[in-house]
């Protein structure tokens, strides 16, 4: 049922192949037959299962990895002006594509959900995927993080639904036209792309102004900055809004989040009905994301009974409060946390779910510019924490900013009382984390950088 490919997306060529978004429309178009071929600066487990359907990966950026008939070269907004294979695109006059533009082109045709918001996306975009797939309706996805059932961060799927993580970050996501597309949350970040909150609501405003005519928009009835959203875009013709939340007057309202362990039991109404269901993943912040995946379903058509138990076969997403392992009686758990608010989620969960233990947190800070507006709100989240190592800035795409570093950090966690800990070598971690835990400890690596490698190598210390 799904559409073929895309004329200009028979032979793409995509630099940062290996990438999070990058490698899921890569892997739907390989599957959908197109003879898709890329480079990355790395090698990596997403490169090898890219090689595994069909694609052809390079290593390395080089302008003879470009095959002359190629016939679009697909870019993030990562891909900077002088990489050797861009350059080459130019001098062929390869068409080039932003990855936002193709994978709105593998959209079209099908029943779309778009899923945004500063946090929480890539585990909601999960959630549908999975309970979409468990109730025999195999949905297309991408997603920015792995899961953790299929290992894998999209698919192509025979079915009539496509589910999308929709990135603000660079305003991307305003290219979707979604059938229903959910606001998780509006907040204040990407500080290289936005200089203030109006820029971020202009962003999103139009964003829901792409939802198809008679769409649906789902939003938070609880976050500040989704109400603000809410109320700016009341108004829009053939727009259905529904709410969802804690708030009396959510459209589809939480009564109730007990936790249970490392899951939770959700409760909600709607229309006019109590209806509870099992979220296997823990904290509140998740459940909500499971009530935002509940209504969105709903508003496809999709009975609410049905894709409440479904919701419960969702374990999770890499990244997300992962359990990388045990040793020497200390668990060991990823998380993806880098804003402020994500940081502090994660944290609360897991006091919520293990509260006799002691969390040790590994942070490694995620870009400058959010570092210079966000460090002294790091520096607090971490005090929810028993201790803390800090690394220095991981800057990704950035260059160093001059005095920013990860003192900032330090400085306000210190200020708020935490035991903070500064180490410039990340390859000393895993033996100061062994000095530090005990027996029933919960160490956390956090960040978007590659922090998540320390995971296996403290397992190891440990157990040595």
């Amino acid at each position: 049922m799904a559409p073929g490919i895309p004329a200009a997306m028979e032979r793409p060529h995509f630099i940062g192949i290996g990438g999070a978004g990058m490698s899921g429309i890569a892997k739907i178009l390989t599957q959908r037959g197109a003879k898709v071929a890329g480079s990355d600066s790395k090698e990596s487990a997403t490169a090898e299962a890219l090689r595994a359907l069909g694609a052809t990966v390079h290593i390395g950026h080089a302008a003879g990895h470009l095959a002359d008939d190629a016939t679009c070269v697909v870019v993030s907004s990562a891909i900077r002006d002088d990489n050797p294979e861009l350059v080459r695109a130019g001098e062929l006059s390869i068409p080039v594509v932003h990855r936002s533009d193709a994978l709105a082109s593998l959209m079209r045709g099908l029943r779309s959900i778009a899923v945004a918001g500063t946090h929480g996306k890539t585990t909601t975009t999960s959630m549908l995927a999975v309970a979409l797939t468990e109730l025999g309706l195999d949905p297309s996805y991408a997603i920015g993080g792995d899961l953790a059932g299929p290992g894998t961060n999209a698919t192509h799927g025979e079915g009539a639904i496509f589910v999308a993580e929709a990135d603000e970050s660079d305003r991307s996501f305003q290219k979707y036209d979604p059938e229903v597309a959910i606001v998780l949350n509006v907040e204040l970040d990407h500080h290289a792309n936005y200089a203030s909150m109006d820029e971020i609501y202009d962003s999103f405003e139009t964003f829901t102004g792409k939802i198809v005519p008679d769409g649906t928009l789902v939003v938070s009835a609880d976050q500040s900055g989704a109400v603000e959203l809410t109320r700016r875009v009341r108004d829009l013709s053939a727009l259905k809004v529904v709410t969802y939340g804690e708030s009396e007057t959510a459209d589809v309202r939480v009564h109730k989040i007990t936790p249970r362990g490392l899951t939770s039991e959700v409760t909600v109404v709607l229309k006019g009905k109590y209806l509870t269901f099992t979220v296997s993943v823990p904290g509140r912040h998740y459940a909500l994301n499971a009530v935002a995946a509940l209504a969105a379903g709903v508003a496809l058509g999709i009975p609410a009974h049905n894709l409440a138990s479904a919701l419960g076969k969702y374990t999770g997403v890499k990244r997300r409060l992962q359990l990388k392992g045990e040793a020497a009686g200390v668990q060991v758990i990823d998380s993806y946390a880098h804003h402020p608010t994500e940081m502090t989620a994660d944290l609360e969960a897991m006091r919520g779910a293990a509260t006799d233990a002691r969390i040790l947190v590994v942070f490694q800070p995620h870009l400058f510019s959010r570092t210079q507006e966000l460090g002294t709100e790091m520096g607090q989240a971490l005090a929810l924490a028993d201790a803390s190592v800090v690394l220095d800035i991981y800057p990704a795409r950035e260059d160093p900013v001059p005095g920013i570093t990860s003192t900032l950090i330090i400085d306000a966690a210190q200020a708020a009382g935490a035991e903070v800990t500064a180490v410039h070598d990340k390859a000393t971690v895993p033996e100061v984390i062994a000095g530090m835990a005990k027996p029933g400890d919960l160490v956390l690596t956090m960040g978007a950088g590659d922090v998540t490698d320390l995971g296996p190598q403290i397992l190891d210390h440990l157990s040595s």
